[in-house]
């Protein structure tokens, strides 16, 4: 045999138990061949000498916005007061004006329509709040919806009705932004992301979406969730027991390991940052309890259908309140129509009071959470929930301790994308400014690790081709330039090199 590439002089970490580490790493048609004395011997068509450097199986972002991500529109975040914002946006042009990157939390006054009036004449404006729950308009939008009465800050299902009147985007816009986000998630040692919601929802770009990724044809795999307000009434078989579903009743594992679908995503909830999330108990000093995103006849449908129809859930759920409401619904789809390794998964599972815990390990339920949010915004988090409550969010000890898998992810852009960033929060649990977050909840590098790795891949059904450098499995890995296990700042580590498929992806200029 042959080989096609021989990768010699490295250190690493397999993530498979059975084989924990290796120095040699033999790759053939896309594969691992084989490690250490399996392969030493075997000639290579070529053979690279890592120097020494760590390795690691290739990151997978279990969610995340790749189109979105890549959006060219006016960049506000930062801008703190009114006219910085009105100064950014004042720009000569036709149609739509479009920002993001809008922090509510920290602003002088909050920007309203009328102040956006004075910059966009005739055009209509749309301002994103960086949590994708929220967003600014002018009186040009407000104006074409004449059942919403506000000062142009709108939230949740009333934001996605200005979103609306702004789609679609065509189908070269959303590849030029896929492959914009595609060379920044390689940078970072990411060779899989799974898309959280396509099609229609908040977060969709075009009916024709999956097109554009089609089209795109990627240097990443690509996992799609398609958004449950997609299903509708189909004529099948009784026999069948399925009322609704997709075109041609396409479900999860339709594709390839390049393309593929994933779970079909579901909103129960809005986001902490934008103070939407739905609580049991409302967030500190106020009366506000945040507000589930539709009625629970509407939702609770929409999840036991999609069950019926064969979908992996991806469940948006960030209170715990919504939480609760989701488990409730997950049990009754699984009570109507049983099915062994479902593996629905909640979508953030941001607060999770402590008897929620044994309810998400019976019911084999994945949390797939983004560490990074506590970093880039705990300590605001932290004084909305309070002290009793502030423990309780995007844990980590509590839900390996009830043999509960962990999926790693970052619902990117929202909050910085990189792994090592939130790999490193999971270990240290400490905000940006060095605020403690449920430091109880810390856990290894090694099980921080499993979550951006094999975690993952379990939580996109792909554990059997990703997650561990395993012979027979997809060749897929990240070169470090430090190892995680020993250094004093993961989040500064330099990727120098990322593989996918055996073929290096990206490469850190010398």
């Amino acid at each position: 045999m042959r080989l096609d590439l021989k990768l010699t002089g490295c250190r690493a970490l397999t993530m498979d138990p059975a084989r924990p580490a290796a120095h040699t790493i033999g790759i053939w048609q896309g594969r691992v061949a084989g490690l250490d004395d399996d392969v030493a011997d075997l000639p290579a068509a070529e053979t690279v000498d890592l120097g020494g450097a760590v390795v690691l199986p290739g990151f997978v972002d279990a969610h995340t916005h790749l189109a979105w991500n890549g959006r060219r529109t006016t960049d506000v975040t930062g801008l703190s007061t009114v006219e910085q914002i009105l100064d950014r946006l004042s720009a000569p042009g036709t149609g739509w004006i479009e920002a993001s990157g809008y922090d509510r939390r920290i602003m002088d006054r909050p920007l309203t329509a009328l102040d956006l009036d004075r910059i966009s004449g005739d055009r209509p404006v749309y301002v994103a709040d960086l949590s994708g729950h929220a967003c600014v308009v002018n009186s040009v939008v407000l104006n074409q919806l004449p059942e919403i009465t506000s000062d142009g800050w709108l939230t949740e299902n009333e934001q996605l009705a200005a979103r609306t009147l702004r789609l679609p985007y065509s189908l070269d816009e959303i590849t030029a932004e896929l492959h914009t986000s595609a060379r920044q998630v390689l940078s970072e040692g990411v060779t899989m992301c799974a898309e959280a919601g396509i099609g229609a929802g908040l977060i969709a770009s075009s009916p024709l979406e999956a097109a554009a990724y089609q089209r795109a044809r990627l240097p990443i795999r690509v996992q799609l969730m398609v958004s449950a307000h997609v299903l509708h009434d189909v004529a099948a078989d009784p026999a069948d027991g399925i009322a609704r579903a997709i075109d041609l009743g396409l479900h999860t594992g339709f594709g390839d390991d390049m393309l593929s679908l994933g779970a079909m995503k579901l909103w129960t909830d809005g986001g902490m940052m934008a103070r939407t999330a739905a609580l049991s108990e409302p967030y500190a000093g106020t009366g506000n309890s945040g507000q589930l995103a539709e009625p629970e006849e509407l939702m609770r449908a929409a999840i036991v259908d999609a069950h019926h129809a064969g979908w992996q859930l991806a469940i948006h759920a960030i209170g715990d309140r919504a939480v609760d409401f989701t488990l409730d619904a997950i049990q009754e789809a699984q009570r109507q129509r049983p099915r062994a390794d479902a593996r629905h998964r909640i979508e953030h599972c941001g607060l999770v009071r402590p008897e929620q815990l044994g309810r998400i390990a019976s019911l084999g339920v994945v949390p797939v959470i983004q560490p990074a949010f506590l970093w880039a915004y705990g300590d605001d988090y932290s004084e909305i929930m309070g002290a009793e409550r502030a423990p309780w969010m995007y844990r980590g000890r509590a839900f390996l301790d009830h043999g509960i898998t962990v999926a790693g992810s970052s619902d990117r852009p929202v909050a910085d994308g990189a792994p090592l960033r939130a790999i490193d929060f999971m270990v240290h649990r400490r905000s940006s400014s060095g605020r403690a977050v449920g430091p109880d909840e810390a856990i290894t590098v090694e099980e921080a690790i499993r979550a951006y790795t094999l975690g993952g891949a379990y939580a996109c059904r792909k554990e059997h081709v990703l997650g561990s450098l395993t012979p027979g499995k997809l060749a897929d890995l990240v070169v470090l330039g430090d190892d995680p296990r020993t250094s004093d700042s993961i989040a500064e580590i330099p990727v120098l090199a990322t593989m996918v498929g055996g073929t290096f992806a990206f490469q850190r200029p010398s």
